[in-house]
């Protein structure tokens, strides 16, 4: 560990200077694990539909500090305690909640390690630092599990309101330039408050909550759902299937050892060896990378085909349509390109597949957002608010699509 530590400040393009608040903190940030985030993108292959999208967890898990800081010296000015040691739990949980993300985002988790989520490794990597680093995050893993006792600190770090969440929304509008997501999440934090040890926002901010969720709801249907950036997904998710499929019949080549660590390997539970763990903290999206280049001359011709097609970006067709009309089309599609490719009615799946996106803005039966009076009461959000939009955000929107090459290679 490094025991000589200065107060770092970071120049971050979406909140200014980014100050780091102690030694511990910095230690944490300078650790191998956290250093492995500036190799992981923040928005997967999203770059594919916007070219600014290069950002990494290493950058929002900053943003998040930045903001966390900001949260609890709003709290303390409108006299809610906190003490030292809950600042620093706050501190650390909001750093390393993203600190389980593999390669490419959800693509790891659908395709390499079925069974363990991303939020299971997180916490994984916090109990291993919490040994490395004495026990000083176990305030901090508490409050990541939710068990801590004063609710609202769960809250920041997880909730409808939560500083992760207003960080991506605010950075991922910038990297991509979808201006629809440039949340005020300053003004938002400013009206928080605690009530009873449940994080509310007074009702002079009910406006800024409302264009909150509405953000929300316009980025993951402009960007986190774009229909691009869906079908790169499941082309690479496919892609990884493929080559784990290989690797298990006739072996693999042109990967870094701890890819094919993963590639040979199969996750039938959520628990975490240490063997995977470090195996895992070695991986990233350069792994990934390199191989889809190494694998463009592969004799397997799904997996050349596919390196090749992501690799320059000649990603297939995606359609939307109504549920009932996606399982005579696939048929249609599937016997099309299997005699179009050669390919056997297994093997082709790999070219043809359908799917389903959903986006929920808000949903009051998940630690509903609640408001504060100026009489003292507190009433949750829908049962607030006069605007509109409100009741529409709480509804699930779901689109069903098809996927297909647009020709051969």
């Amino acid at each position: 560990m490094n025991t000589k530590n200065k107060l770092k400040i970071f120049n971050d393009p979406i909140h200014g200077f980014i100050t780091i608040p102690n030694a511990l903190i910095f230690d944490l940030v300078a650790h191998r694990y956290f250093q492995r985030l500036r190799r992981i993108s923040q928005m997967g292959l999203s770059y594919l539909v916007y070219p600014g999208a290069h950002h990494t967890r290493f950058h929002h898990a900053l943003g998040c500090l930045h903001l966390m800081q900001k949260a609890v010296r709003i709290l303390r000015f409108k006299g809610v305690e906190i003490s030292e040691d809950e600042e620093n739990g706050l501190y650390i949980a909001i750093l390393l909640h993203d600190i389980g993300h593999g390669p490419f985002s959800h693509a790891m988790e659908h395709s390499l390690v079925h069974g363990v989520s991303h939020e299971a490794i997180s916490l994984r990597i916090m109990e291993i630092l919490n040994v490395e680093f004495r026990g000083k995050l176990t305030l901090a893993i508490e409050m990541f599990k939710g068990q801590y006792h004063r609710a609202f600190f769960g809250q920041l770090i997880s909730g409808q309101l939560d500083m992760d969440r207003s960080d991506y929304l605010k950075r991922d509008s910038f990297y991509t330039g979808v201006s629809e997501g440039n949340i005020n999440s300053e003004r938002l934090i400013s009206m928080m408050t605690v009530v009873n040890d449940q994080l509310v926002i007074e009702e002079k901010g009910i406006y800024s909550i409302e264009k909150f969720l509405t953000t929300r709801r316009l980025m993951y249907w402009q960007v986190y759902l774009h229909k691009t950036g869906l079908v790169a997904e499941h082309m690479i998710i496919n892609l990884l299937k493929r080559a784990k499929t290989l690797a298990k019949t006739q072996g693999i080549s042109g990967v870094s050892p701890a890819f094919e660590f993963f590639l040979n390997h199969s996750f039938k539970d959520a628990y975490i060896s240490d063997d995977l763990l470090e195996q895992f903290v070695q991986l990233d999206d350069f792994d990934i990378i390199a191989a889809l280049k190494s694998w463009q001359t592969h004799h397997d011709f799904i997996l050349s085909d596919l390196s090749k097609r992501l690799l320059e970006r000649r990603l297939f067709k995606i359609k939307f349509h109504p549920k009932k009309s996606i399982a005579p089309k696939l048929e249609k599609q599937q016997h099309k390109w299997a005699e179009a490719l050669g390919l056997s009615h297994e093997a082709v799946s790999y070219y043809v597949f359908g799917g389903s996106a959903h986006n929920t803005p808000y949903n009051p039966q998940d630690n509903p957002i609640k408001i504060l009076h100026k009489n003292g009461s507190v009433s949750t959000l829908e049962n607030t608010s006069d605007l509109i939009n409100i009741k529409g955000l709480t509804k699930t929107t779901k689109r069903h699509y098809l996927c297909y090459p647009k020709k051969p290679l």
